[in-house]
């Protein structure tokens, strides 16, 4: 064999023998291969933005939370208020006091002034 005198040939011809091999019984050097490698990077990003969006949307859930807690708090107010209303003893003041604030009524022999100087 030439190869053995020439360690420069014997080096390139284990080089060739190895790249056949390797061409012949390896089809691709990863386990997955190139293909299973993109999959497996498209996999890892939409699940990056799975988690991005699911992040997004717990935080405007939040918010509509805090706003929802608001308005039940003011409607409890609202309804602590009725309430007192209604266990008030005297109905009759508290209907006189409804005709004249909201209603705008006014005993017969009363006088009603108002400011007119304000926008």
């Amino acid at each position: 064999m030439y190869a053995k005198s020439d360690p420069k040939k014997r080096r390139a011809a284990k080089a060739a023998l190895k790249k056949a091999y390797n061409k012949k019984y390896r089809r691709d050097s990863g386990v997955f291969g190139k293909a299973g490698v993109v999959v497996l990077a498209l996999l890892i990003t939409a699940c990056g933005i799975s988690v991005f969006s699911d992040m997004l949307e717990y935080n405007e859930k939040e918010a509509e939370l805090e706003e929802l807690k608001l308005i039940a708090e003011q409607l409890e107010a609202e309804n602590a208020e009725y309430e007192s209303i209604l266990s008030e003893e005297d109905e009759r003041t508290y209907m006189e006091r409804i005709a004249i604030e909201k209603l705008g009524y006014a005993y017969p022999d009363e006088r009603r002034f108002y400011d007119t100087t304000r926008s």
